[in-house]
C-alpha cells in the first residue's frame, strides 16, 4: 500500500475507524436496538406467489390472537391512494401481487412473537396468475405485458441515487410492452470496423440477481407525535433527506413534520433508501404509537432490491497490430417488477474503458415478476466489466499479444469518448496499468500446474452532490463538525483529518457530528463513491472559515495583524514570539464573553463539485483449478487502484478490501436463482452462498494517487471502483489455468467442470455454461 501524504500533518497518514470502539464492544446503537416507551411490533404477511389477484383477507384468527393491537391492509393506511410504482411505494399490496415476497397485510403487537404468531393465521386467498419470469421471454413482442396501462410517474426512485450519473438519452416505448426504457449510443461506423478487423470475439454473457449481503437487515423505528401531526423515522438508511422527502410524500404530510434520524447502519451497498420507512411511518401514524419493524433474512431475500440479472450480447473487433476497430453490444436488463435504470452506465463502461472510432450500443430494461431491482456498489459495472474484460482478454490471446501491454494500447484516457460518447473527466486508467506491470504479481509471474493468472481492469464515474457542514469551536478546545452525511464506510474517521489539518489540531480533538433531518446540513445520500468527494470539501470550507475567525479574534486579543499569525497544535501565537500564544478554546471563551465582539467562533461552509472524479482499477487474481471437480481456489489477489489522494488510507484500503471481496462474491459464489414460477430458491445464507474467510487471500491493496483536479485535496470516490473487476480478473484467470471461457457468473465448480469435459472432447454437456 503506497501513499504520500508527506505534504499534510494529519491527512494521507492512516488514521482509526473514530466509532470502532462502539462497535467492536456492542455498543452502537442501530435501528433495531431502539426501544422506546409504548412500542409496538410489526411482522408481514408476504405474497407467496410471484403473481396472483388477492381475492380475499381474512384477519378475523390474527386480530383474535393475545397481544394483537392491529391487523392492517393497504386500505387501512395513509398511503392508500398513492400510486405503487416503485419498491418503496409498494407499502402494501393492492388488488393483486407482483413478486414472490411482496408485502401483503402488517401485523402490529405488544411482541414480536404476538405478531409474529398472528401473521401466520392471516389468511389470504389468491387467485394464482400466470408470471413473466424469464428476462428474454418477458422482452419478446407477444409477451403478457405487467403493465399494461402503463406506470404511474408520481414519486421518485430512492435507490437511483446510488448510480447518479449521465444515463444519455433514453426511450421509452410506445405501445404497452415490458420494455419499459431503451438507450442508445453510437459513434462511428461498427459494420466498417468489423470489416477492417483481423480478429472478432463475439460471446454472450450472463449475470445473476445478486443480493447485496450486509450484516444488518432493513430494519426502522417510527414514533408518531400525536400532537403536531408529524412522525420521527429511526432508519438504516443511506440517504436520510431523500428518505424524508419521499415519507411525507406517500403519507401525505409537509416535509417538516417528517424527521428522519439515521441510526448506525451495518452496511447498505446501495440497498438502503427507505425501502419500509414509508411503510413503518404509516402504520405508526394509523396506530397512534411507535412501531419497529426488523426484517428476517428470508423476508430481506425476498422483498428487498437486489442487483439486476442481465444478459449482454457482445461483439468486439481488432486489426493485427492490435487496435481496436469497433464494440457493439445489446443488453437486457431483468429490472424486476418496477423500473430501475442502468442502461446508461452499462454503456458508459462497455463502450468508454477503451479507445475505439465504431461503437454501437443498445440497452433494454426488462420488466419482471421479481423483486425491483436496485443498486449495489457500482450498480452495472460488474456486468459491464465482466463482458468487455473477458472478451478483450480473449481478443489478445487470439492476437498472441501480452494481455496488460494490450490494454495500455488501448486504454481510454483524459478527453476519449465514453460508451455514451461523452468525454472522460481525468482518469487514472493507465496508470493502474502501469502500476500492475511494474508489480511483482504481475512482472515475476510463475503458475504451477492447473494454476493461471488473470488481470481485469474497471472504473466508476463516481457521483457528485452539493454538501454543507458546520464548525465550532468550544471553549475547551473540542472542534465540533456539523454534517449531514450518513456514515456507511468509515468516512466520518476521513472528515475529522480534513478538520484537524486545517486548524492544526490532534484528530482526537474533533467531534464528528452527524445530524438528522431537522438538525444536520444538506447532504446528499451516502452512494455512487460521492460522499468523500462532496462533503470534505464542505467540512474544508467551514474549518477555513472557522480559522479566519480564530485569527480575527486572536488580532485582536494580541493587538497584532492577523497575518503575523499561526495556527499549530491548537495554539495561535505571533510568528517568532511562542511565549505570545493562546489556545483556540480561550480564544472561543474571549469570543463568547465579550460584547459587541464577533460573538461564537462558528462558521458554515458548502462545496458544490461541478465535476466527477473517475476512478479505476486493475486487479489480478491468481487462481487453481482442481482438473477433477472444477473447484477454483484463490491463490493471490492484488487491488491497484488510483484514489486520487487518499485523506485515510486505513479507511481507503479497507474499503478495497471490502469491495474486492464482493467482486470475489460475484465472480465465485453468489446468484439469486429463481424458477420458472418467480419462487425464490435461494432465500437464505443456507442457500446463498457468499465467500467465506478461508476462501479470501490475502489482498494487497496498493494506492495510486493521480490527485483530481476538483475534489478536496485532490481526492476520488472509492467505494464503488474496488468491486468492479473482480469477477473479470478471476474469469481470465481461469481461462488461463483451463483454457476454458466461462460465460456465465458465478462459475461454480460443476458448471467450471462441465465447460473443461466439453474443453478436453470428453463428452457433451448439455448444462454447461461455459464457452471453449
Amino acid at each position: 500500500m503506497s501513499h504520500n501524504g508527506s505534504t499534510f500533518r494529519y491527512l494521507g497518514k492512516g488514521h482509526r475507524l473514530i466509532e470502532g470502539l462502539e462497535k467492536v464492544t456492542g455498543n452502537a446503537k442501530y435501528a433495531g436496538d431502539l426501544k422506546i416507551p409504548g412500542m409496538l411490533h410489526a411482522c408481514l404477511v408476504l405474497s407467496p406467489y410471484a403473481h396472483a389477484r388477492i381475492v380475499s383477507i381474512d384477519a378475523s384468527a390474527a386480530r383474535a390472537t393475545p397481544g394483537v393491537v392491529a391487523v392492517l391492509t393497504a386500505d387501512d393506511l395513509p398511503t392508500r391512494d398513492r400510486a405503487v410504482n416503485s419498491r418503496h411505494s409498494a407499502v402494501l399490496a393492492k388488488d393483486r401481487v407482483l413478486w414472490r415476497g411482496q408485502p401483503v397485510v402488517a401485523v402490529v403487537g405488544e411482541t414480536e412473537t404476538a405478531a409474529r404468531d398472528a401473521a401466520d393465521r392471516v389468511v389470504v386467498e389468491y387467485e394464482p396468475l400466470p408470471p413473466v419470469v424469464d428476462v428474454r421471454k418477458a422482452a419478446s413482442p407477444d409477451a403478457p405485458v405487467i403493465w399494461p396501462e402503463g406506470l404511474p410517474k408520481e414519486g421518485a426512485d430512492l435507490t437511483a441515487a446510488h448510480a447518479a450519473v449521465d444515463k444519455g438519452e433514453q426511450e421509452t416505448t410506445g405501445a404497452p410492452s415490458n420494455i419499459h426504457d431503451e438507450v442508445h449510443f453510437a459513434r462511428g461506423d461498427v459494420e466498417r470496423g468489423f470489416a477492417e478487423a483481423d480478429v472478432i470475439i463475439e460471446r454472450v454473457y450472463c449475470t445473476p440477481m445478486v443480493h447485496q449481503g450486509y450484516l444488518e437487515p432493513h430494519a426502522s423505528v417510527a414514533e408518531p407525535d400525536p400532537y403536531r401531526g408529524g412522525v420521527t423515522v429511526y432508519a438504516s438508511t443511506q440517504g436520510q433527506f431523500s428518505v424524508r422527502d419521499e415519507v411525507a410524500r406517500l403519507l401525505s404530510l409537509p416535509r417538516h413534520k417528517v424527521r428522519v434520524v439515521p441510526m448506525t447502519i451495518g452496511g447498505g451497498f446501495g440497498a438502503k433508501y427507505g425501502i419500509i420507512d414509508p411503510l413503518v411511518a404509516a402504520l405508526a401514524v394509523t396506530v397512534k404509537r411507535p412501531v419497529r419493524l426488523v426484517l428476517t433474512r428470508t423476508e430481506d431475500f425476498l422483498s428487498t432490491t437486489p442487483s439486476p440479472a442481465a444478459i449482454v450480447e457482445l461483439k468486439v473487433g481488432a486489426r493485427a497490430d492490435g487496435a481496436l476497430t469497433a464494440i457493439q453490444a445489446r443488453v437486457l436488463m431483468d429490472n424486476g417488477v418496477f423500473p430501475f435504470t442502468l442502461g446508461g452506465i452499462v454503456s458508459i463502461l462497455l463502450g468508454g474503458y477503451y479507445k475505439c472510432p465504431n461503437v454501437k450500443i443498445d440497452c433494454y430494461e426488462v420488466l419482471t415478476h421479481k423483486p425491483q431491482a436496485g443498486a449495489y456498489r457500482a450498480p452495472g459495472a460488474p456486468t459491464a466489466t465482466f463482458a468487455i474484460e473477458s472478451t478483450i482478454d480473449d481478443i489478445a490471446r487470439a492476437l498472441g499479444r501480452d494481455p496488460l501491454a494490450f490494454r495500455l494500447q488501448n486504454a481510454a484516457e483524459t478527453g476519449d469518448p465514453m460508451g455514451n460518447n461523452d468525454p472522460w473527466p481525468p482518469i487514472g486508467l493507465r496508470l493502474v496499468l502501469e502500476r500492475l506491470r511494474d508489480h511483482p504479481a504481475w512482472k515475476d509471474r510463475e503458475v504451477g500446474p492447473n494454476e493461471g493468472v488473470g488481470i481485469a481492469v474497471g472504473g466508476w464515474p463516481c457521483g457528485m452532490s452539493p454538501a454543507a457542514s458546520v464548525c465550532r469551536v468550544d471553549t475547551d478546545g473540542t472542534v465540533r463538525v456539523h454534517v449531514g452525511s450518513v456514515d456507511i464506510s468509515g468516512v466520518n474517521s476521513s472528515l475529522v483529518l480534513v478538520a484537524a489539518e486545517i486548524l492544526n489540531i490532534p484528530p482526537e480533538q474533533v467531534e464528528l457530528i452527524q445530524g438528522d433531518t431537522r438538525s444536520g446540513p444538506f447532504a446528499g445520500p451516502s452512494g455512487g463513491s460521492q460522499t468523500t468527494y462532496s462533503v470534505a470539501g464542505a467540512v474544508a470550507s467551514a474549518a477555513r472559515a472557522v480559522r479566519e475567525k480564530l485569527f480575527h479574534v486572536a488580532a485582536d486579543h494580541f493587538e497584532a495583524s492577523a497575518t503575523d499569525l499561526e495556527l499549530r497544535n491548537g495554539m495561535v501565537s505571533v510568528k517568532g514570539f511562542p511565549d505570545k500564544a493562546i489556545s483556540i478554546g480561550e480564544l472561543a471563551a474571549i469570543a463568547e464573553s465579550k460584547a459587541g465582539g464577533p460573538g461564537p467562533i462558528v462558521a458554515e461552509g458548502s462545496a458544490a463539485v461541478s465535476e466527477n472524479a473517475p476512478g479505476f482499477v486493475a486487479h489480478l487474481a491468481k487462481v487453481h483449478v482442481d482438473p477433477e471437480t472444477g473447484q477454483v481456489t484463490l491463490k493471490q489477489y492484488v487491488a491497484i487502484q488510483d484514489v486520487g489522494f487518499a485523506l485515510n488510507p486505513t479507511m481507503v484500503a479497507g474499503q478495497i478490501h471490502g469491495g474486492s471481496v464482493q467482486g470475489i462474491g460475484w465472480g465465485l459464489y453468489e446468484a439469486m436463482v429463481y424458477d420458472e414460477y418467480g419462487q425464490l430458491l435461494t432465500a437464505s445464507f443456507m442457500d446463498y452462498n457468499l465467500p467465506a474467510f478461508d476462501q479470501v487471500p490475502d489482498i494487497e491493496a496498493v494506492l495510486v494517487e493521480n490527485p483530481s483536479p476538483h475534489g478536496p485535496f485532490g481526492a476520488r470516490g472509492v467505494g464503488e471502483p474496488p468491486i468492479t473487476a473482480g469477477a473479470a480478473a478471476i474469469a481470465n484467470a481461469i481461462r488461463d489455468a483451463t483454457g476454458v471461457r466461462v460465460t456465465e457468473i458465478p462459475m461454480r465448480a460443476e458448471m467450471l467442470w462441465r465447460a473443461m469435459q466439453v474443453g478436453a472432447g470428453l463428452r457433451p454437456a448439455p448444462n454447461a455454461h461455459g464457452q471453449v
